[in-house]
């Protein structure tokens, strides 16, 4: 399984279509969004380009290779905007024999890991900073931030048949 995993768009269509674009050039299966992916939230500055109607249309088209989770900047009226869901916080999804678990991170992270047995993987955002540690048998992973880094670098991961890459914008 080939997947393109994301976080924090924070309503910015700038970046957005520059995700969306990466997205386009390779085959994968699914675009994963670690939530946050419309509103800036009270703490964070505006995007660029921030236009949260522009970013769900766009997305939108996208819907069906859309793995979603909910953010803690995501609101309930952000789901009649989406057609695809993100009304879980956490997910699990199976690659073969590897189990990745995928949440927006202000729940769970390195720190607090979730109760769950045999997780290989375990995807979070939130912090806007690009993050891999493998712990104890579970790696874990943060794409960084699309749109309002913290580490200087619009990113997002690659997780290609157990393999993690990093990329920028």
């Amino acid at each position: 399984m080939k997947l393109f995993v994301a976080s924090d768009v924070h309503g910015s269509y700038f970046y957005c279509k520059k995700m969306i674009e990466e997205f386009n050039e390779d085959n994968y299966d699914y675009l994963v969004l670690l939530g946050d992916i419309l509103y800036h939230g009270p703490r964070n500055d505006l995007s660029l380009e921030y236009d949260c109607k522009k970013v769900a249309e766009l997305l939108n088209k996208y819907s069906d290779k859309i793995i979603a989770v909910k953010g803690n900047c995501d609101a309930e009226v952000d789901q009649l905007m989406l057609k695809f869901s993100i009304e879980e916080k956490n997910m699990l999804i199976v690659d073969n024999d590897n189990k990745i678990f995928l949440t927006h991170g202000h729940l769970y992270n390195d720190v607090n890991i979730p109760p769950l047995r045999d997780i290989n993987y375990l995807f979070f955002g939130h912090t806007h900073r690009k993050f891999l540690k493998t712990i104890d048998g579970i790696t874990f992973a943060n794409p960084g931030s699309v749109s309002l880094p913290k580490d200087n670098s619009n990113s997002y991961l690659v997780y290609d048949n157990g393999k993690i890459t990093f990329y920028d914008l």
